[in-house]
């Protein structure tokens, strides 16, 4: 099954929620794309424009990555027990 793409509504809900849940309002950005000419801020409608091209482009292939056939590679994927059974075999 192929999961389809986040519209930029759904985008934009997502990364606000993101960002007020680590203390980030993104109302205090002056509102539009044009930067605030006293303060240099970024407009807010590109600040989020360029936050959704970054989960478009970014986050969706790193989450998608595989550790190919490389077993140094693939323990990451798998973590080691705690305190492993005293009747596995390690291999060096």
């Amino acid at each position: 099954m192929s999961l389809s793409q986040p519209t930029d509504a759904e985008l934009d809900v997502m990364i606000r929620a993101r960002l007020a849940s680590i203390g980030i309002d993104l109302d205090q950005l002056p509102a539009g794309s044009a930067p605030d000419p006293d303060t240099g801020s970024p407009g807010r409608d590109s600040v989020l424009a360029s936050l959704r091209s970054f989960m478009r482009t970014t986050v969706l292939p790193l989450s998608s990555y595989t550790f190919a056939a490389d077993a140094r590679l693939a323990q990451q994927a798998a973590p080691p027990k705690l305190y492993p059974s005293i009747d596995v075999v390690r291999e060096a």
